[in-house]
């Protein structure tokens, strides 16, 4: 069973210790965003953006990688895919509702499958994080920490993702339920004008596996910004000490 609370110390045991290098060991000043200067240690940062990083990722993991994680929630629910919408949308107005509600839900349920799997690939990011990054970040935007963590990890993220999304979809039969719906509605006229004769499904498992991973960094981008800007957040002494204002 996936442990959310472990996911921190997945992320923080690869931190250098301060005698584990020289370089870890020199201090430097850094500016901070209004223009006032503060003294810094080079590990304090590091071990800092690490920290926010890995309270994002725990929230990530612990609030999506659940049943209804995706599904309800609005911010990162999965909907249907651009190019099938004006299918669905008549659906609905046909009266088959229940099936494209049903087609969504077993989508967000591939996702809400998948994103555990992220602990480890994250935690092998944060590894690869050296001291010059983490210290560019501390001062960087809200998302900065996030976004070079989604640059260093996305693409291992979607191959890991992807056969996760592809079993469970298999198994909820997402791309059954897609041609079911699409069927129903070739059958009436106007329905089978907008299908053009083709109620193939698009790559859907691709496509959840993108909106999983957009969603994911969503949460930690969203947990980043409050470290940053929000007192309250900054919940240890280390992140008060990196990130105060």
């Amino acid at each position: 069973m996936f442990r959310p609370a472990l996911v921190i110390a997945l992320l923080l045991i690869t931190t250098p210790s301060p005698a584990a290098s020289l370089e870890d060991q020199l201090r430097g000043s850094l500016n901070k965003q209004q223009g006032t200067a503060t003294s810094l240690s080079q590990t304090d940062a590091t071990k800092g953006v690490k920290e926010a990083l890995a309270k994002g990722v725990e929230q990530a993991i612990s609030q999506l990688g659940k049943p209804d994680g995706f599904f309800r929630d609005q911010a990162v629910k999965i909907l249907v895919p651009k190019k099938l919408r004006k299918v669905t949308d008549l659906a609905k107005k046909l009266g088959f509702g229940q099936q494209v509600d049903s087609f969504e839900l077993a989508m967000n349920r591939g996702a809400e499958q998948a994103v555990p799997a992220a602990a480890n690939i994250l935690g092998d990011a944060v590894r690869g994080m050296s001291v010059n990054d983490a210290v560019s970040l501390v001062r960087g935007t809200d998302s900065a920490a996030t976004d070079y963590f989604r640059k260093s990890s996305e693409q291992k993220l979607y191959e890991a993702f992807l056969p996760i999304v592809s079993t469970q979809t298999a198994k909820t039969g997402v791309a059954q339920k897609y041609k079911t719906l699409a069927g129903s509605v070739g059958n009436n006229p106007l329905g089978a004008t907008l299908l053009g004769g083709d109620n193939k499904s698009a790559d859907l498992d691709g496509y959840v596996t993108n909106k999983a991973i957009d969603g994911l960094f969503q949460v930690i981008a969203t947990k980043e910004a409050d470290i940053r800007s929000n007192p309250a957040a900054q919940t240890t002494s280390l992140l008060r000490k990196v990130f105060g204002k």
